[in-house]
């Protein structure tokens, strides 16, 4: 039987070769060593971070839009992040309004102007030894607007000062509400440059307004212009970025109706400031893109170079007229 010893052995060898000598147990895999986390040695970990490729335990791994990433490279991402964006703010660049400006970080510009009306109305009660009547105060005379005396005595400063100063704390105390309520969102929309130009050339524009057509002899004094201003900007605002005006018109439409209803508010200067404003925040809302604050900086150079031709016109008018009536103070 050679034939069947041979198959036989034939067999066997085959059965040698593909049987491994020693199989491990079922369920059991071949142990290997795992290697420490970086920042704790002490623990074995499988997972690493997809960045860096160093081993990482669970507490020291930042889930990643892809993965996850080590703490020390999410936080050397987040330093290269901030860099970029100093620098890319800087090179003028980053989320901009429709005025062009940089939305800032909070407000500076409207607690700052509520806190030097404040101050200045403190000093003027101060000196006149009463809350109420601060008009009594020296820096109040000084300060006020009073169209004869920038005439014969040239005290121009009167058409800027007149805007910090205000009759008893009433009027004190409505003017800055109406400040922080309008400012608020003007200086978030302008930004503070541009929000800066806007209230003090409304302020300027309502001082210009009674000097231009007031009563010579009479003496005038508050932010109202400035607020007026604001409000005017706040319309074209609310045009500009196409929401419904119809809140913003009627709150214009009352204030006028209310400063041609009480006596002793100066309508002009209220409406100057307006008219100012709502000029100033077309320049500013409606320029083109390119060189957009070239063309704000001129419109609002052309509006102060108006104005102050017709302070100086205005001048020399009450200047022939006072020294018609009244030659001895010019010197006749």
């Amino acid at each position: 039987m050679p034939w069947t010893a041979a198959g036989r052995e034939r067999r066997s060898v085959d059965s040698t070769v593909t049987e491994p000598p020693n199989p491990p147990p079922y369920g059991q895999p071949s142990q290997q060593a795992l290697p420490g986390c970086w920042w704790h040695p002490a623990r074995q970990t499988a997972l690493r971070c997809v960045r860096c490729d160093r081993p990482a335990c669970p507490d020291c791994l930042r889930e990643a839009s892809v993965g996850h990433q080590c703490i020390d490279c999410v936080t050397s991402a987040q330093q290269h992040h901030r860099a970029q964006s100093v620098a890319y703010r800087r090179a003028g660049y980053g989320e901009r309004t429709v005025a062009g400006a940089r939305v800032p970080g909070r407000l500076v510009v409207v607690p700052l102007l509520i806190a030097v009306n404040v101050v200045v109305y403190a000093l003027t009660a101060f000196q006149a030894g009463d809350v109420m009547n601060n008009y009594l105060s020296p820096v109040f005379a000084d300060g006020v607007l009073w169209p004869e005396a920038v005439v014969l005595i040239d005290e121009w400063w009167r058409l800027l000062t007149s805007g910090f100063l205000h009759y008893g704390l009433l009027h004190l105390a409505m003017n800055m509400l109406a400040l922080w309520v309008l400012g608020r969102d003007l200086e978030m929309l302008l930004g503070r440059v541009r929000f800066l130009a806007v209230y003090f050339l409304s302020m300027f524009a309502g001082a210009v307004a009674v000097f231009v057509l007031g009563e010579p002899g009479t003496a005038t004094a508050g932010a109202s212009g400035a607020i007026y201003g604001l409000m005017g900007a706040v319309l074209v605002a609310v045009l500009r970025l196409r929401l419904n005006p119809t809140t913003a018109i009627a709150i214009i439409v009352l204030n006028v109706f209310l400063s041609m209803s009480i006596p002793n508010i100066s309508l002009l200067g209220h409406l100057g400031g307006l008219v100012a404003g709502a000029v100033a925040m077309v320049a500013m809302v409606y320029a083109p893109e390119k060189n957009r604050a070239a063309y704000q900086a001129g419109a609002l150079a052309i509006v102060a170079v108006a104005l102050v031709g017709l302070v100086v016109y205005r001048d020399a008018q009450l200047a022939d007229q006072v020294c018609g009536a009244y030659p001895a103070l010019c010197g006749a």
